[in-house]
Order: structure tokens, then C-alpha cells, then sequence
């Protein structure tokens, strides 16, 4: 697939993914500056500000959040795709969301230098540092 270079901005805070029966209320910790929610016959899943979730709740903590920057048309053929193949060629795991305008990656802390660098060997620029913990 041929596209444009993107600028991509890696989002101000840490981010856990975390897991609660279906049935669950959205918690009054699920706060930041990014929060997302999914719920599904099996399983209700919330991305959110790592800073205010309980450590007893199960989650994925660690997160940082690449993001897409401006509108992305939802007839765009292959453009996650090629993020994620880049990604996993660098050994990145990811977790995708996307939303009405955008998409976002988000990557483990621990992974961080090796998505920046393989997504600006995409020719895309990123902007922002890795969030303190």
C-alpha cells in the first residue's frame, strides 16, 4: 500500500487496558485524557489513565498511546495493516483502537524506542515522549 507519511503523537499519559465482567458499570476511575469502552456478551474492557485504576482490578498496565493525528476517511484500505506490520516486524506487540476520526496503537512502555523507531521507518514522524510512569 502507497500513503502519505503520517504524523502520529504519542498521547501524555500511561495507559492500562483493563477487563471486567459484561455486566459492569463504567467506574468512576476510568478517567484521562483517553478513555475508551467496550462492552461485549463476554467481557467489558476500559482504556484509561493507568494513574486511577485499582491495583486489585485486572488489567494490562504500562501502555503507551500512539495516535493518528488529524481525521482518518474510514475508506482508507491498509493503513493499520502497515503500522502493524512494521510493529511486529520490530517485535512491538500492540493493541488497537479506533475511534470516529482516528486510530490509535498502543504499545508496552518497555517496547517504546523500538514503535517510535519503527513507525518513523515508516517515514511517518511521531511527536511527544514517553510518558513518566
Amino acid at each position: 500500500m502507497s500513503q502519505e507519511p503520517l504524523r502520529l503523537h504519542v498521547h501524555h499519559e500511561r495507559l492500562a487496558i483493563v477487563r471486567l465482567d459484561p455486566g459492569a458499570e463504567l467506574p468512576s476511575w476510568a478517567q484521562g485524557g483517553f478513555v475508551t469502552a467496550s462492552r461485549t456478551r463476554h467481557e467489558f474492557s476500559i482504556v484509561c489513565a493507568q494513574s486511577g485504576v485499582p491495583r486489585d482490578v485486572r488489567q494490562e498496565r504500562d501502555r503507551i498511546g500512539f495516535g493518528i493525528v488529524g481525521v482518518i476517511p474510514m475508506t482508507i484500505v491498509g493503513l493499520l495493516a502497515s503500522l502493524c506490520t512494521a510493529l511486529a516486524a520490530a517485535n512491538v506487540p500492540v493493541f488497537v483502537i479506533s475511534t470516529f476520526d482516528t486510530d490509535w496503537v498502543l504499545v508496552p512502555a518497555e517496547r517504546y524506542e523500538a514503535a517510535r523507531a519503527a513507525l518513523e521507518g515508516l517515514g511517518h514522524t511521531v511527536s511527544g515522549t514517553l510518558p513518566e510512569s
